[in-house]
């Protein structure tokens, strides 16, 4: 299908971009595009107008470390991540789920940022954000993970606010991250990340089994008394509540994510 029509404008500043978005709910950023234009052409969006910021890649494209955490500017796509010496040395998992998204074109325009502004519950950064209680920092404050995400695409953001970067912990010990997927480059039908911090406890979250990811509590818990993976996953369904779709029933996806959970502590390297 053909999308709506709409205005377009490229934004040459952050503070242009607020408020042009200031103008409207029915005013969206373009960054990557590849979860925006596939819904306008669906017609399942119609905004009125694209504010494309893909002109401040040199001010938003970074990656940096920083007194213990790793700043990533939120137009940084997601080839760069996989690809940077400093996100494989400071944050493999970071790296590992960037290798996991999409297919090479998608890697090549999609952003960070993108991903955690849709707030699709699919989407892999999330779930990173949440177990790892990342920092997100847009034009106007900084919002902790668990604080931005609220719902199905639902997030904090304000209409003339954008996210600028986010802040993970270093962290580089034992980790996996597992995406089951009916085809190579779809998206997770369920995903688990699991990851060793420092201080030797694990971090668990969930991908695309609720409205939004879900950090696994009750596994690191379990985990934390000595548990094994095995004894520890089935409290992977805590707090989940996935929907029922083609992709398989909800019952399914609770079972996948307690068998994901498992995998992902077994096979952390």
């Amino acid at each position: 299908m053909i999308p709506a029509a709409f205005e377009y404008k490229r934004a040459s500043s952050v503070d242009e971009a607020a408020r042009l978005l200031g103008q409207g709910d029915d005013v969206k950023v373009l960054a990557g595009g590849h979860s925006l234009i596939p819904l306008m052409r669906l017609r399942l969006a119609e905004p009125r107008m694209l504010v494309d910021i893909n002109g401040l890649q040199g001010e938003l494209g970074y990656i940096r470390r920083d007194n213990g955490n790793l700043r990533i500017g939120a137009l940084t796509r997601h080839y760069q991540l996989q690809q940077s010496d400093d996100v494989n040395r400071s944050l493999p998992m970071l790296a590992e789920m960037a290798t996991e998204v999409g297919d090479e074109q998608v890697r090549s325009l999609g952003t960070i940022g993108g991903v955690l502004a849709h707030g699709d519950p699919a989407g892999d950064y999330g779930t990173l954000a949440l177990m790892l209680d990342a920092t997100i920092t847009t034009n106007r404050r900084s919002i902790a993970a668990r604080e931005f995400f609220k719902g199905l695409f639902t997030t904090a953001l304000a209409p003339d606010e954008i996210v600028v970067e986010v802040s993970y912990p270093v962290v580089s010990g034992p980790h996996k991250y597992i995406k089951f997927r009916r085809r190579m480059f779809d998206w997770a039908v369920v995903g688990v990340g699991a990851q060793k911090m420092d201080d030797g406890q694990w971090r668990v979250g969930v991908t695309n089994a609720a409205p939004t990811a879900v950090r696994a509590a009750g596994v690191e818990q379990a985990l934390a008394s000595g548990a094994s993976p095995a004894e520890a996953a089935q409290q992977a369904t805590q707090g989940l509540d996935p929907a029922s779709d083609l992709r398989g029933s909800a019952e399914y996806k609770r079972h996948l994510a307690q068998v994901l959970t498992q995998r992902a502590l077994e096979g952390a390297t």
